[in-house]
C-alpha cells in the first residue's frame, strides 16, 4: 500500500471506535455492531467466548468490517477484509484490559475463560474519502510470520 495512502487510512483510527463487523455462519452472514480496538497499528476485539460471532469465527475465520467516518456534514467508510485470530497471549490481553477501561465491565482478569480476545488481520480493503466518490482499494502485504 503507498505509504502516503496507508497513513490517511489509519489517521482515522483512534484507540476505540464503533465498526460494524461481518461473520459468515452455515446459511447467512451477521453484521453486528463492535468496538475495534486500534493498539500499535493493530486491530483486535474483545468478545465473549460463547458470544454467536465467536461460534461463526470457529467455522469461518473469514470477517469483515465497516467503519464509517464524518466530518459532520459529509460521510466516507473504511473497509477492511481479512481473518479473525484468537489471541490466546496472556500478557497482550492483560496489557489490552489496562489501556481499555470498558473491557473490566465484562471480564475481570485476562486468564478469564469466558473472554476471547481476537487479533483482526486485514489483508485488504477500500476507503472512500470523506465527501468523495471515489473508492480507493488497498492491500497489505502479508508478514512473514
Amino acid at each position: 500500500m503507498l505509504e502516503k495512502l496507508k497513513k490517511e487510512i489509519w489517521s482515522h483510527f483512534k484507540q476505540t471506535q464503533v465498526v460494524y463487523l461481518a461473520t459468515s455462519g452455515k446459511k447467512r452472514p451477521r453484521v453486528r455492531p463492535v468496538t475495534l480496538i486500534h493498539l500499535d497499528e493493530k486491530f483486535y476485539i474483545a468478545t465473549g467466548t460463547k458470544d454467536a460471532k465467536m461460534k461463526q469465527i470457529k467455522n469461518n475465520k473469514n470477517i469483515e468490517f465497516c467503519y464509517p467516518i464524518t466530518d459532520g456534514k459529509n460521510s466516507g467508510y473504511i473497509r477492511g477484509v481479512g481473518r479473525a485470530i484468537v489471541i490466546k497471549d496472556i500478557p497482550l490481553k492483560k496489557k489490552i484490559m489496562g489501556i481499555i477501561p470498558f473491557i473490566k465491565k465484562f471480564w475481570q482478569k485476562p486468564d478469564d475463560p469466558k473472554f476471547t480476545l481476537l487479533g483482526i488481520k486485514i489483508r485488504r480493503g477500500q476507503y472512500l474519502k470523506i465527501g468523495e466518490f471515489k473508492i480507493e482499494k488497498f492491500k497489505i502485504a502479508k508478514s512473514k510470520k
